[in-house]
């Protein structure tokens, strides 16, 4: 099957970039989806890499970090969309990856990055907004609230029903009776 027809059929996928330490020379989220769109055009990962200015090594390290699921997922996409492996065939190391952690700030910010092909080439990139990881965490967020007041309404009631502890008392009695000021 011709290299362009199976390229124009198959889509690069939009993913979050891997989170790593930010540095002008580094793995930018940019680099990585920059990467990701030489590597579905050129299929090989060292003119990849050169292309953004990074080792080849490098990208096979950022690929094996824990974080770093779905920018493999990306490139196995990468890899399917530039002819060098057939669509299904097993990717380069076959980890078991869990992808459904809890969204990260770092997650919501950079948002999902999607290489775009133009006739087998590799355009540019676009950044999309995750709305579904903001949203996640402020779920996140409300039930720690929701729980938290929960608690603090339990106390509340035992603290009702058992009369106010000694440790209150003495609180009270040792309070001055107007802000900024002492007993009178």
């Amino acid at each position: 099957m011709p290299r362009l027809a199976l390229a124009s059929r198959a889509r690069l996928p939009a993913f979050h970039p891997v989170p790593v330490r930010t540095r002008a020379d580094g793995w930018t989220p940019v680099r990585q989806a920059e990467f990701i769109g030489m590597l579905a055009e050129t299929g090989s990962v060292s003119a990849a890499a050169a292309f953004v200015g990074m080792a080849r090594e490098t990208a096979y390290r950022l690929r094996r970090k824990p974080e770093a699921a779905e920018f493999a997922r990306a490139w196995d996409a990468a890899l399917v969309v530039a002819g060098v492996r057939r669509p299904g065939e097993a990717p380069l190391e076959r980890r078991s990856r869990k992808v459904t952690h809890a969204p990260t700030w770092r997650t919501i910010v950079d948002g999902q990055w999607q290489p775009v092909m133009r006739h087998g080439k590799y355009a540019g990139s676009v950044r999309k907004a995750d709305n579904s990881a903001l949203l996640g965490y402020l779920a996140q967020l409300d039930r720690a609230f929701r729980a938290d007041r929960e608690a603090l309404r339990a106390k509340l009631r035992s603290q009702a029903e058992t009369g106010p502890s000694a440790s209150t008392l003495r609180g009270l009695r040792d309070a001055p009776l107007r802000p900024g000021r002492g007993r009178a």
